[in-house]
């Protein structure tokens, strides 16, 4: 029997330590992988279903307004040929719906699935991001929803990164509306200015970045491509639920009790959300 390879490179003590709550850097054996190189994700992105390709001028500012976000002109397949000059940034959503790629991810999060299982149980919904830019293209500010491994395979790029809990950096009206369908990009306000950390990535580093920790990103001097592995778990599936409910609350605008302040809300919350969610599956039926 062939031995799986290994992709992830931790540091089980420095993992048991941070996860789910703080970054820490990771290491990863994926530069030089044939399923990442340039030729191969052009092939990829011909093949997903258009609503899971995002391409668009790089030349961002880091509070970019979404309805402003400038486009090149270009088509997918020039941006993607010309990413060293054509000053753009494109994600390649849900790649788990390539089978070699859904593999690459499993083999990937198999390295850390059980140090994440001593942290958060119940880890569902594995899904895998591409990201190509080109140099100088940013990022602009934002949080991720789920927990995030974002792994270097090809230029450097520098994130800008602050905790969960720093003050107006991010906050609970930002997260609950997140799920309701709020615009990516966060108001950058004076508050965040500062970031409590900056990580310099090169290939074969990676990020564990928590949930709903905001950042941006700006892209080193040459072509950038990153390999962003995700999951769920148990615990962030309630929380996330308790932000749902709490967000359609803000849009009628109520000022709900934010999550983690009362572990008898949030369950209500949690139940409500279970039942409107069945309700809307029976109503397609």
């Amino acid at each position: 029997m062939t031995a799986r390879r290994r992709y992830l490179t931790v540091d089980p003590a420095v993992f048991l330590d941070g996860f789910p709550e703080r970054h820490f850097r990771v290491g990863h054996t994926l530069v030089g992988h044939p399923l990442l190189s340039l030729d191969r994700l052009l092939d990829l992105a011909r093949r997903l279903p258009a609503p899971l390709v995002e391409y668009n001028g790089g030349d961002v500012q880091v509070c970019q307004d979404p309805a402003t976000t400038p486009r090149t002109g270009l088509s997918l397949e020039e941006t993607v040929r010309h990413i060293d000059t054509c000053g753009s940034w494109v994600a390649l959503k849900y790649v788990e719906y390539d089978p070699a790629y859904r593999q690459l991810l499993h083999d990937c999060i198999a390295e850390v699935a059980d140090l994440a299982r001593q942290r958060r149980d119940g880890l569902h919904q594995l899904e895998c991001y591409i990201f190509i830019s080109s140099p100088g293209a940013v990022t602009p500010f934002h949080f991720d929803d789920e927990h995030n491994f974002l792994l270097q395979v090809q230029g450097w790029k520098t994130m800008h990164v602050w905790h969960r809990d720093s003050p107006g950096a991010v906050t609970a009206a930002d997260i609950e509306l997140s799920y309701t369908g709020a615009a990516r990009n966060l108001p950058y306000r004076p508050a965040v200015e500062s970031p409590d950390d900056v990580y310099t990535l090169s290939p074969g580093q990676g990020l564990h970045v928590p949930v709903h920790t905001p950042h941006w990103v700006r892209v080193g001097d040459q072509v950038s491509v990153s390999f962003s592995v995700t999951f769920r778990s148990r615990a962030l599936a309630r929380e996330a639920a308790v932000h749902w409910v709490n967000g359609r609350l803000r849009r009628r605008g109520l000022e709900p009790r934010p999550y983690g302040d009362s572990a008898a809300v949030d369950w209500a919350k949690f139940m409500a959300a279970r039942l409107a969610r069945r309700a809307a599956r029976l109503r397609r039926y």
